[in-house]
């Protein structure tokens, strides 16, 4: 999810409902709508992905496409091509067909950009995992996506043994290694791209818009993390509402060279920087993980001008002593996403980069993602307020409905941001239910953020109704841990809800209420969690109670324990 700084209304206006300067002419009275600053495009939604990605392949074929941060190699956007090419004609071989899932379980690289674009090209989807996930959250995933083949390195295979008793490797689960030497029963990447006759795009199965080309997971407003089904169409719509038009929102060019340090199996990085990048004929630095000094260096190095961050790397950027000793002054873009970003650390990371434009966007997995962004980015760019995450993008509408009347607010009522466009999620895969209680008859997505719009037509958030936990950007769904907390014999009931943290924004914490006669202590738990889930799902405090607040429905009051941290 891509989020602006948490802000605080200083204004509450009356609302206008019969103003026409954000509503459409047509709508009711009771209906505010609000829109983009910047006109409506035509929006080739109807293409493949791939196709429309790589329109610009003509012109920029010998020009780099991919370059690998930590070895230097470089692949002209000719090259990609062909080897996306390759791999598609390679899954085909191996049985991949139109509508099946693969799931990319890689840190960045060039053989992710491959499979996913590759996966496109046959109208195969692309489940995206993080690589650091326990055995047990890779085969829910796994499970849940019904994926038929796994693109993984060699280092992560032993988490793919044995995940049941039906899930063998090489029997009825190919895994591809992308590296040398290849495991057991897998089989390495080059049986992918050795195929004599590369997929031709002429020949290729037919895509229809409404066809799925990822299928990321998130945990939305609430619960159990879910496949979010963004097709062609919806992907299409989002990266053309940043990228394209006369006054594109994001600038960006075949002379840019966009850092790619975000994991990419993360929905901000696969969209505002990969594909992005490729639909501009940009330049794409891959790093498969942070590493300050070489981050600064290969800045240097290779003259980044648009570095997309989270807020942990902002505060790197703008408060390590290292930076100093490098040359950053080819930066000439920053966007901070995916986490709340503060007024003070933007003015800190203005004064190591002035010569850089600094703002954010807010959106969520099931948006697109995008759902605004800074018109500080754009061609002709437009100010932005600090703690603002921009106008609503190009092409979509955005309203603001109070969270129990449900009514459209106007500008400076803070209520629950809504979005519609063509760029949402189609569905939840198989969940209809929670599809229906985050898109409504009216085609709304209900994102679960509490927000206002000013009079600027600024997006600010200022709360959420969501119960997710954002550390550093990643989602940490409280319902996951709370299941493997009550599965403890020694644990009868417990809640988990976050704790501000500076470098991380928020942290996990338990409430846990012990099981008579059973003596645990704070350490048993937090290790009985870091077994079972990835680093930033660990919990960092647990705190014992005699019981867990709760409504008379039975719903975890976790308001009332937020208060408790205070």
């Amino acid at each position: 999810m891509i989020t602006a700084a948490l802000h605080e209304p200083q204004i509450h206006k009356t609302a206008d409902t019969t103003s026409t300067a954000v509503s459409g002419e047509n709508e009711p009275p009771t209906l505010r709508i609000f829109r983009s600053k910047l006109p409506d495009i035509n929006i080739p939604n109807h293409l493949p992905l791939h196709t429309y990605c790589f329109h610009k392949l003509s012109t920029v074929s010998d020009k780099p496409c991919l370059i690998v941060g930590s070895t230097g190699k470089s692949y002209t956007y000719g090259e990609t091509h062909l080897i996306c090419r390759r791999v598609a004609s390679g899954f085909y071989t191996m049985g991949i067909r139109k509508g099946d899932v693969i799931m990319i379980l890689l840190q960045n690289s060039p053989e992710f950009v491959f499979s996913f674009m590759g996966a496109s090209m046959i109208g195969a989807v692309s489940t995206t995992a993080n690589p650091f996930y326990t055995s047990q959250e890779i085969y829910k995933q796994l499970k849940s996506s019904g994926a038929k083949l796994i693109i993984t390195h060699s280092h992560y295979v032993d988490k793919l043994r044995n995940l049941d008793q039906e899930t063998k490797i090489g029997e009825n689960l190919t895994v591809i290694t992308t590296d040398d030497p290849t495991p057991e029963n897998c089989l390495p990447f080059s049986t992918l791209i050795d195929e004599a006759n590369p997929q031709d795009e002429s020949e290729s199965v037919g895509v229809d818009g409404d066809d799925a080309a990822a299928l990321p997971f998130s945990s939305g407003t609430t619960g159990l993390p879910k496949g979010v089904v963004l097709t062609h169409k919806s992907l299409i719509t989002s990266v053309a509402q940043q990228v394209d038009g006369d006054n594109p929102n994001l600038y960006l060019t075949s002379n840019d060279v966009v850092l790619c340090v975000l994991p990419l199996f993360h929905i901000y990085s696969l969209n505002s920087v990969l594909l992005n990048s490729i639909r501009c004929g940009a330049t794409v630095l891959l790093m498969h993980k942070f590493e300050i000094g070489a981050l600064l260096d290969l800045i240097q190095r290779h003259k980044v001008t648009i570095a997309a961050l989270v807020p942990p790397l902002v505060i790197a950027l703008a408060k390590n002593p290292t930076v100093n000793s490098y040359d950053l002054s080819s930066v000439r873009l920053v966007l901070s996403g995916a986490a709340p970003l503060g007024k003070d650390l933007q003015d800190n990371l203005r004064r190591r980069l002035p010569q850089a434009v600094l703002g954010q966007g807010y959106g969520m997995t099931e948006a697109g993602p995008v759902l605004s962004m800074s018109l500080g980015f754009a061609k002709e760019p437009m100010p932005t307020k600090s703690g603002s995450c921009g106008t609503v993008v190009r092409n979509a509408e955005l309203k603001v409905v109070h969270l129990e009347t449900r009514l459209s607010l106007s500008y400076n009522q803070p209520g629950e941001i809504c979005i519609r466009g063509q760029q949402i999620m189609k569905e939840y895969l198989n969940d209809p239910e929670a599809t229906s209680a985050t898109i409504d008859e009216e085609g709304w997505l209900h994102t679960g953020d509490i927000g206002y719009v000013d009079e600027d037509d600024e997006i600010f958030i200022v709360d959420r109704l969501k119960e997710v936990i954002k550390f550093k950007g990643f989602q940490v769904p409280p319902a996951e841990l709370e299941a493997l907390l009550i599965n403890h014999h020694s644990i009868a009931d417990a809640a988990v809800v976050p704790q501000g943290d500076e470098v991380a924004g928020e942290v996990p914490v338990a409430f846990v209420v012990p099981s008579n006669g059973n003596d645990i202590t704070e350490e048993d738990i937090k290790e009985y969690i870091a077994k079972q889930v990835v680093f930033y799902k660990r919990l960092h405090k647990v705190f014992f109670v005699p019981s867990i607040p709760k409504s008379p429905s039975g719903k975890i009051l976790r308001k009332d324990l937020k208060a408790k941290l205070c």
